[in-house]
């Protein structure tokens, strides 16, 4: 029991290259199931790592790198198939992009390995953004738009919150 959030976190991984092609092949219905069981096992994997008191230094990486390689994944994938514009997937690929820059360039020039534990902005930014995925995949026009301009906003906050967190080490 104690290695099941790493196994939810490594299932996410694992689904993520599925979930990808079907949206290539516009099999929304399977997208959807196989997306919100996805998005499950990433509430469930963290909660559960607490709940249970094995919070480990594998799960620190292996649940940002599934839900990184699974939401850039996905966003590039809409944006493909016009389903978003590219903008927003730039904007994802973007924020990710800076925040393993920032991990990367930290441990380069400082020779010392910082974690940059989950934000409040982060975590609003990964449900904000797997919330719009499911709007956009069940085709839910009404809100994809406000749900568009909500994930920018909290995508583009939770990528200015991480640089200003990394210019200011006590913080991290």
């Amino acid at each position: 029991m104690k290695h099941l959030p790493n196994l939810l976190s490594a299932a996410r991984l694992a689904m993520a290259p599925w979930v990808i092609v079907l949206i290539l092949r516009g099999d929304s219905t399977t997208v959807l199931l196989w997306f919100a069981i996805a998005a499950v096992t990433d509430a469930l994997d963290g909660f559960l790592a607490r709940r249970m008191g094995v919070e480990s230094a594998a799960g620190q990486i292996l649940d940002p790198v599934a839900d990184k390689v699974l939401l850039s994944g996905v966003f590039v994938a809409l944006a493909v198939v016009a389903a978003i514009p590219w903008w927003l997937a730039w904007l994802v690929l973007g924020r990710d992009a800076l925040i393993l820059l920032f991990a990367a360039g930290t441990l380069l020039f400082t020779k010392v390995r910082r974690n940059f534990p989950p934000t409040i902005w982060g975590k609003l930014s990964t449900i904000g953004q797997m919330i719009f995925v499911l709007a956009v995949v069940m085709k839910l026009a009404v809100i994809v738009t406000p749900l568009l301009w909500l994930t920018a906003f909290l995508t583009a906050w939770s990528a200015l919150d991480y640089a200003r967190r990394a210019r200011r080490p006590q913080e991290i």
